[in-house]
């Protein structure tokens, strides 16, 4: 670190620390309130993720149902069955026709029961608002559904499902699901700070600290999304809040435990404070800025919900950090060293590098540095052979982790009617055409039926294609390919392919790409990000390499839980990306609070000892910054859909094998091998041995 930067530091740690800094957390507060004041309410938090891109071929298709004379309207499906699975008779019928009535829909809207080919059930299409969306959507399938099951006869049982009624039961799984998340998230890093401080007053500091800034993340969330247009969903909102609650105590952790080393060796509490920002925030917004930019490149991405999460994630990052540096050190220069009760530091030189669990583990590992780092990848790589078996894909009916009359409907759908019949595909072209279409759409395989079902004004018409797989299925992308390749051979047909199997296609198609192109760049930020802070390259390269591997193994492991354990079909296909996106650049975080604290003392005790003394004195906070990541990301668990629960297993899989594997075992037994041959080009700054180390989160110097 530059003499300049130094300086720098130690002025931002003194105006955080000294007896004025109190001035400081007062202006945080006020800054805090005009934001949550500003933002108001999140209208969006209610609805599902927009996954669609825009360039979709199917989402041309809707732009182009939107300029058809029912194009204000979506079909819902009103299925009916018998309790006892007997035939429907004609008083039945009659009843659910009376139903129709009851939630308002008239015979000239062409709505009509439609009784299935074995006759044990029936189907009717319910005009719903397209409009709608969010809790206003859910109240309005919650009313249809009071409106068809009052007064039905108890024989009788009425699902409703179909498109909106998906999105319905979506955004109300949602709901309060948000505010569950942030008590059991605020629940879980009081029980861990509490443990790891042993203090029943300390853990109120940084968790009312951590806890505004989730508050004024979210607000700045809305901000964003009101200037750019994304979509602050009660997914992306979810993440955000377990992002900003995870970093963010991790990020005071580190700090709290290099202020309660510095008080060893400080009889003034305020200079401690003052020492222990000095030291630990560069490493602090080192971490910050590699996370904040590798969750930037998914602003590359064609899938809106992760361009969303992308700034989202992000700008809460980046609050988090602010409040974490500029609100925690006037909080704890208020409080004073007692703050730790009832183990209160003494000033008395305590060395933390010397002695204790973690410096036995590191001597351990550098005696034999072959073996552990042998053993250790050949464990990581083990659990990456899981993504051999992974399926990857979930379809409509495998997004809830809870019971959906929507996904209910659907399967009785499918036990009574063609697969397809629930949501047929949509496919529009020039009218002038409609022959050599409506040709082309019988011949392909896998249609059960198109049917031309009207025109727009602008000389175009629609067909509705029932398919004979079952919906979101690998037969029905299948399907949708051939309809694809049928109606674009037909000449001045201009045709576009639409519905929701073609949507979860192109959905599909754009994550692989994201995939492809984000993926790369994660790695590539995350390598420039530590060429830059420690300017060395074996180490840069070596330190990208055992993360990715580590990514890799948690990513097959947890989809094994996935399935075996939890016993979900396939990872959805977001997790991949964000999970290989949380797992290397919050996984780098604890490898920068390890190394540069490695590189400041094999300055004066050597590289191999120098890492021993590292892991020794960081062990501990980064062990507990581990646990608490690992479990806050577990936390996920609470919300309702598959995809996040997936992702809080695979994330939390990842950080505890980062805490106690890579950090603890590969990195230091990597070192070890290579000696100071992994600083090169530049090499550490030699120090007198016999000068007090510092303990905690060092900066590079």
């Amino acid at each position: 670190m530059r003499v300049s930067d130094r300086n720098g530091w130690d002025r931002f740690a003194g105006l955080v620390t000294g007896r004025r800094s109190w001035a400081v957390l007062l202006v945080v507060i006020a800054a805090a309130m005009a934001v949550m004041g500003l933002a108001g309410s999140n209208d969006s938090a209610g609805q599902a993720p927009m996954s669609l891109p825009r360039s979709a071929e199917s989402a041309a298709a809707a732009e182009a149902a939107a300029r058809f004379p029912d194009a204000g309207t979506a079909a819902a499906i009103m299925v009916a069955t018998r309790v006892d699975g007997a035939t429907l008779t004609p008083a039945d019928l009659a009843a659910l026709d009376a139903a129709l009535t009851r939630a308002g829909v008239a015979s000239a809207e062409g709505a009509r029961v439609i009784p299935a080919p074995d006759t044990r059930a029936a189907l009717a299409q319910i005009p719903v608002s397209a409009q709608l969306n969010g809790f206003a959507l859910t109240d309005r399938v919650s009313e249809l559904r009071t409106d068809v099951t009052t007064g039905l006869p108890d024989s009788l049982r009425v699902q409703i499902t179909g498109g909106p009624a998906f999105g319905a039961d979506i955004a109300n799984s949602f709901s309060g699901a948000n505010t569950l998340l942030l008590i059991v998230t605020a629940l879980v890093v009081m029980a861990l700070l509490i443990l790891t401080y042993r203090s029943p007053v300390l853990w109120l500091v940084p968790l009312t600290v951590v806890g505004l800034a989730d508050r004024v993340a979210t607000s700045v969330g809305m901000l964003l999304a009101e200037l750019t247009g994304l979509t602050f969903d009660g997914s992306t909102s979810g993440i955000t809040s377990v992002l900003v609650f995870g970093a963010g105590t991790n990020y005071a952790l580190l700090l709290v435990s290099r202020y309660r080393d510095e008080l060893h060796r400080h009889t003034d509490h305020r200079a401690a404070l003052r020492a222990a920002v000095r030291h630990a925030a560069p490493a602090i917004v080192a971490s910050n800025v590699t996370v904040v930019l590798a969750l930037l490149t998914l602003l590359l991405a064609l899938l809106p919900n992760t361009r969303s999460l992308g700034a989202f994630a992000a700008a809460g990052l980046v609050v988090a950090l602010i409040f974490v540096l500029a609100a925690l050190p006037p909080a704890l220069a208020l409080c004073g060293r007692r703050i730790f009760w009832p183990f209160v530091p003494q000033a008395d030189g305590r060395d933390a590098a010397e002695h204790g669990v973690w410096a036995n583990v590191a001597k351990r590992v550098v005696r034999r540095p072959a073996v552990v780092a042998g053993a250790a990848s050949a464990v990581l790589i083990v659990f990456a052979t899981g993504l051999a078996t992974t399926d990857i894909g979930l379809s409509r009916t495998e997004q809830f982790r809870v019971e959906a009359e929507s996904v209910d409907g659907l399967q009785t759908l499918a036990e009574h009617f063609p697969s397809g019949a629930s949501d047929p595909a949509v496919v529009i072209a020039r009218s002038t055409a409609t022959d050599r279409m409506q040709s082309a759409l019988d011949g392909v395989q896998g249609v059960s039926r198109a049917t031309a079902t009207g025109t727009s004004g602008d000389g175009s018409t629609r067909w509705s294609v029932v398919l004979d797989a079952a919906p979101g299925s690998d037969e029905a992308f299948t399907t949708i390919t051939a309809i694809r390749t049928a109606v674009g051979a037909v000449p001045g047909a201009e045709a576009l392919v639409g519905g929701a199997d073609a949507e979860a296609l192109d959905i599909r198609d754009a994550a692989r790409r994201d995939q492809a192109l984000v993926i790369p760049l994660i790695l590539a930020v995350v390598l420039l990000v530590l060429l830059v802070l420690l300017r060395a390259v074996p180490a840069a390269v070596l330190l990208v390499g055992v993360t990715v591997l580590s990514a890799l193994a948690a990513l097959g492991a947890g989809s094994w839980i996935s399935g075996t354990v939890f016993g979900f079909p396939a990872l959805d296909t977001n997790v991949p990306l964000f999970g290989f996106l949380f797992l290397v650049a919050l996984g780098v975080d604890y490898t920068i609070f390890l190394v540069t604290r490695a590189r400041e003392e094999a300055g004066a005790h050597g590289t191999t000892q120098g890492m021993v003394r590292a892991v020794a004195s960081t062990g501990a906070v980064i062990t507990s910054a581990g646990v608490v990541l690992a479990a806050v990301f577990c936390v996920l668990g609470v919300l309702p859909l598959i995809t996040l629960t997936q992702l809080g297993i695979v994330v939390g899989i990842g950080i505890l094998l980062d805490t106690f594997v890579v950090r603890t075992l590969v990195v230091p037994a990597l070192f070890a091998l290579l000696g100071d041959k992994v600083w090169w080009p530049g090499a550490p700054v030699k120090t007198d041995a016999a000068t007090p180390a510092r303990t905690g989160a060092a900066a590079v110097d």
